[in-house]
């Protein structure tokens, strides 16, 4: 399993608009193209996983997740904010590059948890930080999965 098979490029948007954590929530999850319903909910699972504690893992990396009936499989998406937001992040400094996961509550293939940590190995390599900000295309970052062979 490598993390390039669940992304598409139709769901990596590189120049975020939103100022806030909010914001930013809400235009992850209309990446994943679902209803007007199904995003109000997701929003909330969302906002409720945050409340637990922030999904900001440092380096200026979050990774908002959680499951939820609104989908029917893993979905997952990346954001980029060049400006970065304040998201709380356990390092206390803003959060430019976004990771989001929903996954629906019972998943046969069980990818949820192994996807999340794969992610968290990516970000952790010295170079993706940097990387992830030179960024130009969608494509680009697809490159970046394949090559990282996470």
């Amino acid at each position: 399993m490598e993390l390039r098979e669940f992304f598409s490029e139709d769901a990596v948007a590189l120049e975020l608009q939103g100022t806030s954590k909010d914001e930013i929530l809400k235009e992850l999850i209309g990446l994943l193209k679902l209803d007007e319903k199904s995003e109000g909910m997701l929003f909330k699972m969302l906002k409720r996983r945050e409340n637990l504690g922030s999904t900001g893992i440092g380096r200026g990396i979050a990774i908002p997740h959680c499951r939820s009936l609104v989908v029917n499989r893993l979905r997952v998406a990346f954001g980029r904010k060049k400006d970065g937001v304040d998201f709380k992040a356990i390092d206390d400094k803003p959060v430019n590059f976004f990771f989001l996961i929903v996954a629906p509550p019972l998943e046969v293939s069980n990818q949820y948890l192994p996807v999340l940590g794969k992610i968290a190995q990516f970000s952790k390599e010295g170079d993706v930080p940097t990387r992830l900000l030179e960024l130009t295309s969608p494509a680009q970052f697809m490159a970046l999965l394949e090559e990282k062979r996470v």
